[in-house]
């Protein structure tokens, strides 16, 4: 196997590269889900209201989306690994902070922690998949790591539902301090450092675009909870239309931009953030609204909530499992763009909890997201990094994840801004469980369908093959 010169002579085992990567990615994502079903004994604990709980839920998200690319480009300056090894550090410790938390505001706190941490640790991962192998066996690694993603979203959900009434909420976050040693054992072992470049940071660059996905994400959740004509939801969405406009600005003038403007006239580049946006958001942004409807209305325990939204890991690690060598073959546009309208129809499909409001009613539209999304999963990461010059993968790879939890932040808090606008009870006050209506969780689950269908058909265009002549 031909292997890349930036690699040290002391070579590990054909795989351990990619067993390390897959771990981290796998302990990263895990922690962007695993608090959806618990929030509700976490909330109950530490006395949080639902916007606070949505905090716990969505900054880590925020915050991983909004640093992603700058730690790519500074992890171009310091070393891949060096930043990956300093986040998969830093994230244990976040995580044990996490654990140990006295209030819902340090939880929220260190949940930032985790985000940031996540974000050095996801964009050094691909990038040093990219460079451990060639050919097949990086068609196989892209692969196995994108299934690993998409399973890890995925099984968080089950597993925080499951430790969250068998053992408690912190083990949560206590029980993946083992994973995380391992981790950090095996990365540091078998990765091997990448050359460093004397281009300087985009500090401007990273600092308008974490502001602005921030703001956004702030200003959808206050608009749920206060009122979307209230004074500091208006100064959000006053800073998200600001911090944009300065980002867009910085990047075009800026020497070394963390993502380079010529970029976006590569059409398959822009149909790759766009599927990653839509996928993402349809697939798992209702996620929280889901567990505080089957736990609120429905009756239903965290661990029963937990083995209902398997339904939805179950489908995608199958569909994933028996097509990913195959969908390969297929041209991107109609994998992509066709798997991610396939999961707006899904999602449509949840609007039956008007005829039967119970877990039943959720099923079709968990499998089908659910086996959509397996299809999308191991193809995107391949698909990103071809979409543009060799020498801008690793941009392409970190701007593709950041569209990608861009849109689960986003869905997060859209999603329970609907929710709670058609509920005035215990949610919105913040009093008792995170109950809501059904009317609420049917507008999330359409809201989710309509932009999945828009955003997949607009991607199945943009990623569409070249007509030949002749």
């Amino acid at each position: 196997m031909t292997r890349s010169p930036v690699l040290a002579t002391r070579a590990p085992s054909r795989w351990l590269p990619l067993v390390a990567s897959c771990l981290g990615t796998f302990l990263l994502l895990v922690h962007t889900t695993i608090v959806t079903v618990a929030v509700g004994p976490i909330g109950a604990e530490l006395h949080a209201g639902f916007s606070t709980r949505q905090w716990i839920v969505d900054v880590f998200t925020v915050a991983l989306a909004g640093l992603l690319l700058g730690m790519g480009s500074l992890s171009d300056n310091l070393g891949r690994k060096r930043v990956y090894l300093a986040g998969l550090a830093v994230f244990g410790l976040a995580t044990l902070a996490c654990g140990l938390a006295g209030s819902a505001a340090q939880l929220v706190a260190a949940r930032a922690v985790q985000g940031v941490a996540g974000a050095a640790m996801f964009a050094t991962i691909l990038p040093l998949v990219g460079l451990s192998y060639h050919g097949r066996d990086r068609a196989r690694a892209f692969a196995v790591w994108g299934t690993t993603a998409g399973v890890a979203g995925a099984i968080g959900t089950l597993a925080g539902g499951v430790l969250a009434q068998l053992v408690g909420w912190r083990w949560i976050f206590l029980g993946s301090l083992p994973i995380c040693l391992v981790a950090l054992v095996l990365a540091a072992r078998s990765l091997v450092e990448t050359e460093r470049t004397a281009d300087r940071v985009d500090v401007p660059g990273i600092v308008s675009f974490t502001l602005a996905a921030s703001a956004a994400t702030f200003t959808v959740i206050n608009g749920g909870d206060r009122g979307f004509t209230a004074v500091s939801t208006l100064l959000g969405a006053t800073v998200t239309v600001l911090a944009a406009v300065a980002f867009v600005l910085v990047e075009r003038v800026s020497a070394h931009p963390m993502l380079p403007p010529g970029l976006f006239g590569t059409r398959e580049f822009v149909g790759v953030l766009v599927v990653a946006f839509g996928y993402y958001f349809a697939t798992y942004g209702a996620g929280p609204v889901l567990s505080a409807w089957l736990q609120g209305d429905t009756g239903l325990s965290p661990l029963a909530t937990s083995l209902v939204l398997t339904g939805q890991v179950v489908a995608f690690f199958l569909v994933s499992a028996l097509l990913s060598g195959r969908l390969h073959a297929l041209p991107p546009g109609r994998v992509l763009g066709g798997a991610t309208v396939l999961i707006g129809f899904g999602c449509l499909t949840a609007l039956a909890v008007y005829a039967e409001p119970s877990w039943l009613a959720l099923m079709p539209a968990l499998l089908v997201s659910g086996a959509a999304a397996g299809m999308v999963s191991p193809v995107f990461p391949a698909v990103a990094i071809a979409a543009v010059p060799p020498a801008y993968g690793g941009t392409a790879g970190a701007a593709a994840n950041s569209s990608r939890q861009l849109g689960l932040a986003l869905g997060i808090a859209i999603c329970g801004a609907l929710f709670t606008r058609r509920d005035a009870g215990p949610v919105a006050t913040g009093v008792g469980s995170a109950a809501g209506s059904t009317a609420g969780v049917a507008d999330a689950m359409l809201c989710c369908g309509v932009l999945a269908l828009v955003t997949g058909a607009l991607a199945g265009w943009l990623l569409r093959s070249p007509r030949r002549a002749g």
